[in-house]
Order: structure tokens, then sequence, then C-alpha cells
């Protein structure tokens, strides 16, 4: 019997609001002059039972009429929506927790290329989601004749996406619909695309599109599995932060945002970190939910002798409250040793 499982990612790198480049975005195709930048994306996807669930929030930051981002995909969606409003920063929280002290709509706007088929179009607030299946070149021209500027080695890394899967989603932010909707700079969108797929795959190479290759990217990768999963990366940078059994309070919270109500009662929560240079960004990270089946060589984007299994050091639950109740346990055996030591120093008492 074929197993189930469920995986649940996000792929979030830090804003740089008003930055000159954007080092950070997923996806580096920018509209018009550049003026308007794509400062931060977000992304989770679920998977489960064959269906890939696929969440993502753009914010954008600038002046100028137009700018996008292009996302590639596992598979052609069924549906594109609006998603929930704070799942993706509920996860964030988990692993950084702060300090104590409209609906869609159709859109026939998008230009469609001789080559390029359009599978799906929408609008999400201000931004008009076109979803496209073509090769590299094809997906390319039509970037250009929707007002896309293509970086110079945005052919190589179309090429290398559309080598696996044809699919891609172009996201294309509208400032004057923003502007009648209320939206102010630095406000995200988060979508949903649903995806039946037989394998999930992060996309990692796209995050160093159009950069310099000294340039620093870091971006944080959460996986929520039925079990522990199985990684292969196909170079180095991405480490594992955390693996252990995710909380009932964190499953419970996700569960209780718009559409997140597939969210099982039990999950495995790894905790990714990519800290790397965009030119050693020449890869994807493959997942297996499955202990007993090795992540496709395939989906890390490289050859067998590329590949770099990603494991934690010392995988299970966390070790914080060990530490802390052992830390706990020690200091009332130190407070239990001093006091029987002050009896036994004290002189017998003298009973008449």
């Amino acid at each position: 019997m074929k197993r189930r499982f469920k995986l649940a990612l996000a792929l979030a790198a830090p804003a740089m609001a008003l930055a000159p480049s954007v080092a950070d975005a997923c996806g580096g195709l920018v509209g018009e002059n550049g003026s308007i930048q794509l400062v931060r994306t977000t992304t989770l996807a679920a998977y489960a039972d064959g269906v890939e669930r696929y969440v993502t929030a753009f914010q954008f930051t600038g002046k100028g009429e137009s700018v996008g981002s292009i996302v590639p995909l596992p598979d052609v969606p069924t549906s594109v929506e609006r998603a929930g409003d704070w799942t993706l920063q509920r996860l964030a929280l988990e692993v950084a927790p702060p300090a104590r002290s409209g609906g869609d709509e159709a859109s026939a706007g998008a230009v469609e290329s001789a080559d390029v088929e359009i599978v799906l179009e929408t609008k999400i607030d201000a931004l008009d989601i076109t979803v496209l299946k073509g090769g590299g070149d094809e997906v390319g021209q039509w970037a250009l004749e929707n007002g896309f500027l293509l970086s110079p080695d945005a052919p190589e890394v179309l090429d290398f996406y559309a080598e696996r899967s044809p699919v891609f989603m172009a996201a294309k932010f509208d400032a004057k619909r923003a502007k009648r909707l209320g939206q102010g700079e630095g406000d995200s969108t988060p979508i949903m695309a649903t995806i039946p797929t037989d394998d999930p795959w992060v996309p990692v190479r796209i995050l160093g599109l159009g950069l310099d290759e000294d340039k620093r990217v870091e971006a944080d990768v959460f996986l929520l599995t039925d079990e522990r999963p199985e990684l292969l990366a196909g170079g180095p940078g991405l480490s594992v932060e955390r693996s252990e059994a995710a909380s009932d309070l964190l499953l419970d919270e996700l569960r209780s945002d718009v559409g997140m109500g597939w969210v099982p009662n039990e999950m495995w929560l790894s905790y990714l970190q990519l800290d790397a240079d965009a030119g050693d960004l020449d890869y994807d990270l493959a997942v297996s939910a499955d202990p007993n089946r090795e992540p496709s060589i395939t989906d890390a984007g490289v050859g067998p002798a590329s590949a770099v299994p990603v494991r934690a050091e010392s995988a299970g639950m966390a070790r914080w409250p060990f530490v802390a109740g052992a830390g706990a346990g020690m200091a009332a055996l130190a407070s239990l040793f001093v006091a029987q030591r002050r009896r036994s120093a004290r002189p017998p008492s003298v009973t008449a």
C-alpha cells in the first residue's frame, strides 16, 4: 500500500527594504526599470495524498506601476487562491519567538505567447497571477512580452527548472490597484496554489537569480512531515537547526488559520537555514518524508557526485527542555547537599 505522507515547507528570506538589489526574493524577475523591489517572499507548501498546497506571500516596496516575480512549480495547479493571514508568521515565530516584556477574480490581462500554455489566471488583491506551462525560452519570451525584465542568468535558470517541470507561476504587482485597495508599501499578499504532484521539492537556485556571485543569500526552510524526513541538497549551505516533534500548540494554531484545516494532530518539524553565496546556489533541496525511500537526486537538480545529505547533528526531540530540566535537577540536588552538610555540621542537641 502506498505510504501516505504530508509535507509542509516554508522558504523565507529576510527582508531588505529599499535595497538597491533584491538579494533574497524567491524569483528575480523585475518589471519596468526595477524601481519597485520584491523585498520578501515566504513560502509554505503542504503535501498530503499526492496534493501539494503551495502557499507564498509576496511583498513589494518602491515606486512605479508594476513589478513581478516568477516561481517554479512541481506540476500544474488546479487552483490559486488567497491563503490564510498568519500561517507563515506563526511558523517563523516557532523558531524565533519575540522577547517577553477581497476575493479572487479571473484575469484576462496576460499576453499569451505561441509556445506557452496559459494554464490559469487570477487576480488576488494587487497581484495578477498567471500559471504558465512551457520551456525555459518560451517562458522567458512570455515574461518579456508581459513587462518583466530578465537578468542575464534568467535563461539558464529557467531551463534548469523547465527540464524537470515546465510549470511556472508568475506574480505581477499592480501598484495602481494596490492604491485603490488601500495596500501600503511593504504589505504582503499570501496566496495558495493546490498542486497534484508525485513529489515535492524546495526551489533553492531561484534565490540567486540576478545576483552577483559573491552576494550572500540567507533563507529559512520549514518542513512539516509525518515522520523525520530524509533530505538531499545539491551543494553546501543548508544546515538543520531544529528537528523535533511539532508541539500540539503549533499544530492547533496552524490548523485554525484559513484553509489550514488539513493539518493533522501529529507532525515532525524540521527547521533549516540557508547561508551561501549566490554563485554556489546551483541546486535545489530534495525531500523524502518516507524514511524507507531515498530523496530524488533529480529533484536536487545535480548529479550524484554533487549531492549532499542534510541531517541534524542530533535529530530527535528538542534539547532545551532536557537541558533546562537537567539544570533544575542539578540545582535541586546541590541545595539538598548543602542543607545536608549544614545539618551535619550542627552540634548535637542536648535534651534534659
